[in-house]
């Protein structure tokens, strides 16, 4: 199936690592020119670098980006707008979440979550949005989790900051209609470096990575018997994003290996 991503602009937040990392590799496997940010301006450089090599150096633009922060954000949009002077696709790609009760959140673990969650969606929405804006297949694309769908107890504040961001999405795919498209990916257990720093603190330290990942997988009773892995999601985010999906808005598509329990 041709995505009809030949030619076009995508920016991807969060991109040097995980999801991010693999949404910009089928991305530019699909033709598209690609804008990414992260914080860590040494794993920024080195991406940037593998990138450069497989598919171009002209193809790509790594600039390093705290998405929490208004001027660094509009800092990543100036640049990407004097590199192509356009944008048709951005991925807002946020960060992990967090573990903690009720009882054992503080107030300042309340904001700094809720200001993640919320503001690593508004503040490039809003910084890209003239130039989506100016695109015939313009869409944004939020990368969201299934608790904000079905929150977990052990996970209560970022459930909360997750729910509040799907209400926001699906407010703006009204807001923005019929010029910008807005759809969002829910997700489960992906294999990330958050499984892997658990894996490495695992109590036995015997077991292999692969029988760690199906015990966790079976405690957390996902019918498919394993973890997503990045490349999958990506390939599903590239989808929904791109002109293919031309008649799909404010819609949330569930990636979890069938974990979800609600209709």
């Amino acid at each position: 199936m041709d995505l009809g991503l030949n030619g076009r602009v995508a920016v991807v937040t969060g991109g040097t690592s995980g999801i991010g990392l693999a949404c910009v590799e089928v991305l530019l496997q699909e033709g598209a020119d690609v804008a990414l940010c992260g914080r860590d301006e040494a794993r920024l450089s080195k991406v940037a670098a593998v990138f450069a090599e497989r598919y171009g150096a002209g193809r790509l633009l790594a600039r390093a980006c705290d998405v929490t922060k208004s001027q660094d954000v509009a800092a990543f949009a100036g640049a990407v707008e004097a590199w192509r002077g356009r944008l048709d696709l951005l991925v807002n790609n946020a960060g992990q979440g967090r573990v903690s009760t009720f009882q054992t959140t503080s107030d300042e673990d309340w904001r700094a979550e809720l200001d993640l969650k919320f503001f690593s969606q508004v503040l490039p929405i809003r910084a890209f949005k003239p130039l989506l804006a100016q695109s015939d297949a313009a869409s944004i694309l939020a990368v969201n989790s299934l608790l904000a769908m079905q929150p977990e107890a052990h996970m209560v504040c970022t459930s909360a900051a997750r729910a509040g961001v799907q209400n926001l999405l699906k407010s703006l795919s009204v807001e923005f209609a019929p010029t910008i498209r807005v759809n969002s990916v829910l997700l489960g257990l992906i294999e990330s470096g958050q499984w892997e720093r658990r894996f490495e603190a695992r109590a036995d330290k015997s077991q292999s990575r692969d029988v760690w990942l199906a015990e966790l997988a079976k405690s957390k009773h996902i019918p498919l018997g394993r973890l997503g892995k990045p490349d999958e999601v990506a390939r599903a985010i590239v989808f929904l994003a791109s002109p293919a999906s031309a008649y799909v808005t404010g819609a949330a598509l569930e990636i979890s290996g069938g974990v979800s329990r609600f209709i």
